[in-house]
């Protein structure tokens, strides 16, 4: 009987996988993990509430019999409401007494997000949170944003890295051409005790080919170049 049972269950996760695959969910996410039984949601906090901004994950664990016993359903994210407890129980009907084979896995993450549009003071599963709710509501829901802002701000994606094309040596200073018959020489050297210099070369105008001459300054890294045109 058990592994009828068994058997029975896994068709109904896999048609299940399959409905959420079609289904609109928007931003709720709910999905199987490599076990069948076990599952990952999380869900937006709805606009408008005090959870707004927010975004709660959950698990999900189907017993062998499901669906005719109900899903066990623990808020991985700390939240401050009156029907979710610090171990992240949850006290909602459809999770216990009216749970029915007919409800589906999406169904209930509906239901949760309903919950934390509507919170049952009438059932709740923090009393203190609950009494707050009724007696002083402000005080409730400034809370209820702290934590929040706390504890459910999605993280943000991790920042994007530009790769930077790093040249090899040192950079050297552009060549510009020469006018007249000054040469700038300016030595590769950046320290103080090196400062540019300004040389006075000759030039011979009429030579009839084209010659280069190198003439090396009293300075080992200075070399002066003259070409004749």
């Amino acid at each position: 009987m058990a592994s009828t049972t068994s058997v029975m269950s896994l068709k109904r996760i896999h048609r299940e996988i399959v409905d959420v695959q079609k289904e609109d969910m928007g931003d709720i996410k709910l999905a199987p993990t490599d076990d069948l039984h076990l599952w990952k949601g999380s869900l937006p906090g709805p606009e408008g509430s005090v959870y707004e901004g927010g975004s709660f994950d959950v698990d999900i664990v189907l017993a062998q019999d499901y669906p005719f016993t109900a899903p066990r359903v623990v808020f991985k994210t700390r939240i401050y409401h009156m029907n979710i407890s610090d171990q992240g129980n949850i006290c909602i009907d459809i999770l216990k007494n009216n749970w029915s084979p007919a409800l589906s896995l999406f169904k209930v993450m509906l239901s949760l997000s309903s919950l934390l549009t509507d919170p049952n003071p009438k059932d709740p599963l923090v009393p203190g949170i609950a009494s707050q709710y009724v007696q002083n509501r402000k005080l409730h829901d400034d809370t209820a944003r702290r934590w929040t802002q706390l504890y459910a701000r999605p993280k943000p994606p991790p920042p994007t890295v530009v790769p930077t094309l790093k040249g090899k040596g040192k950079q050297k200073a552009p060549v510009t051409p020469v006018t007249g018959g000054d040469l700038i020489v300016i030595s590769d050297d950046d320290s103080p005790e090196r400062p540019r210099r300004k040389r006075k070369a000759s030039v011979e105008a009429d030579a009839p080919t084209r010659n280069r001459r190198r003439t090396r300054s009293s300075h080992q890294d200075d070399i002066i170049v003259i070409e004749d045109d």
